[in-house]
């Protein structure tokens, strides 16, 4: 370990470029689980939502396109339009006391900035489903079928 440090600082003089790109990573990578853990959305995994269900009967909403949602979503999810989507609509703001579940097909659609309304509207309690219905599907969980 010794030897490691004594050439350390000849290795970063000889790849300054490496180096510097390292830091970048490294400081980018520190700035994402930093902002992740004080972030009021939070990402649950199939296994996390299950759980969530079980014990608190949370509102999901699947922002999914209708014709995927009709294929496949999670049992007692509401399909919602990202179009339609109002965080201030009477029937949603009845469940701000809730937790609330957002999700749509692969997990890199519009939950995020949807749960990010949300949780700027009020929202205690507010989630994403990581990698949507799709990794909900590879988890082997039941899924639905039609539009309701």
């Amino acid at each position: 370990m010794n030897d490691f440090l004594h050439k350390l600082p000849e290795f970063v003089g000889n790849h300054a470029a490496l180096s510097a790109l390292f830091v970048i990573l490294l400081l980018a990578l520190i700035a994402m689980q930093v902002s992740t853990l004080f972030s009021k959305v939070k990402e649950l995994s199939p296994a996390g939502l299950t759980q969530l269900i079980n014990r608190e009967s949370p509102l999901l909403i699947d922002l999914s396109a209708i014709a995927e949602f009709e294929k496949m979503h999670v049992p007692g999810a509401r399909h919602v339009a990202m179009s339609q989507f109002d965080p201030e609509h009477k029937d949603l703001a009845k469940a701000k006391e809730l937790p609330v579940v957002v999700m749509d097909k692969d997990g890199r659609g519009n939950s995020l900035k949807a749960s990010q309304r949300l949780a700027k509207a009020g929202f205690g309690k507010v989630y994403t489903l990581g990698g949507g219905v799709l990794a909900w599907h590879a988890a082997q969980l039941p899924v639905a079928k039609g539009n309701r």
